[in-house]
């Protein structure tokens, strides 16, 4: 913790920040799907997304990496922190919907491939490093629980995004076996988080808005799915699990703006965009449901960019880099992590 204190804000830097990359990836991909409904301008849009969500990538890897170098110790902390730890797969998840969004402009070359590899090494990676801490003899039964929570599905049902991109680059059977791991084990999971709820109570109000992750593996489960060539019918089956955990999250949705922002609102992003992209692969150009799939895009769009003023602001004023807040939880006394924000 001594590193901590030297009064530089790049310790508090913590790896959740690459939600952000994720969220603009996500409405990346969303607003691609809605090119047949939209036209140019949604292919335009898609696109200056995918540079931002790139540039964004960039600049979080360059201050990673300084981080790195001159605060190893704080990047350790991350790693071991019962929270912390699973915002570790938002990185391999970044490399991963990047790739995805630049084949989805028919970007094809060996750098996009080796991206994608690359985040989907690392998401199997920290998916292996979550489960292999929960067999060590030295984990608390506290800690184990403290660390169930919505972000656990980053690391874990994370495996589903590489099928995304996957196919279309030439590793069907690759694709294939994270999607079995991630469908295998989002149910698991999801019961753990449960059980949690029922046992050790609601997780802390500073990390409310990472309930709105519960949207994702189901959306992303359906859209992955359908590039594998499952049927039309798990797709719809999934989008109405979707739509249920979106309410569900949404009745939390006055709670979480009590809260100081925090970079935990940015777990919201992609969930959302998610859901978008998915009812829009479902929603007929001219159907009757097309309005209400590009309402709901519109809405998701507007608050990713209410987060980005937020985030700027707040890099601005100086209130998302900074030492821990104490917060209680069912489980006690701990430190929420710093990427939630100052209160």
């Amino acid at each position: 913790m001594t590193e901590r204190t030297r009064g530089s804000s790049l310790p508090y830097l913590g790896f959740s920040w690459f939600a952000m990359v994720m969220g603009l990836c996500g409405l990346s991909l969303a607003w691609s799907r809605a090119v047949p409904h939209w036209g140019p301008m949604a292919l335009r849009l898609s696109q200056g997304l995918g540079w931002l969500a790139a540039g964004v990538l960039g600049v979080l890897l360059l201050a990673q990496g300084l981080r790195w170098l001159k605060f190893p110790a704080a990047v350790q902390e991350d790693a071991r922190h019962p929270v912390r730890h699973v915002f570790v797969a938002a990185f391999p998840s970044s490399l991963v919907l990047l790739a995805t969004v630049w084949m989805a402009h028919h970007v094809v070359n060996p750098w996009i491939e080796a991206l994608w590899m690359l985040g989907a090494i690392g998401l199997l990676l920290c998916t292996g490093v979550v489960l292999w801490r929960w067999l060590q003899p030295g984990l608390s039964i506290d800690d184990f629980w403290l660390g169930i929570t919505p972000a656990l599905f980053i690391p874990v049902v994370g495996n589903v995004l590489p099928a995304l991109a996957g196919v279309s680059l030439g590793h069907p059977v690759w694709a294939a076996a994270q999607y079995g791991l991630a469908a295998v084990l989002w149910p698991v999971m999801l019961v753990l988080v449960m059980v949690r709820i029922g046992m050790r109570g609601l997780w802390p109000e500073r990390m409310l808005p990472v309930t709105f992750i519960t949207i994702a593996p189901p959306s992303v489960l359906a859209l992955s799915g359908h590039q594998l060539g499952g049927p039309e019918v798990l797709l719809h089956m999934l989008w109405g699990v979707a739509a249920f955990f979106a309410a569900l999250s949404f009745t939390l949705l006055v709670r979480c703006l009590r809260q100081p922002f925090g970079m935990s609102f940015w777990g919201m992003s992609f969930p959302l965009a998610a859901l978008a992209s998915l009812s829009l692969q479902l929603t007929p150009v001219d159907g009757g449901a097309q309005g209400l799939a590009s309402a709901w895009l519109l809405g998701v769009t507007l608050a990713i960019l209410a987060l980005l003023g937020a985030t700027v602001r707040g890099l601005l004023r100086g209130d998302l880099l900074g030492p821990e807040v104490a917060i209680t939880s069912a489980v006690g006394p701990v430190s929420a992590p710093a990427v939630l924000g100052k209160s």
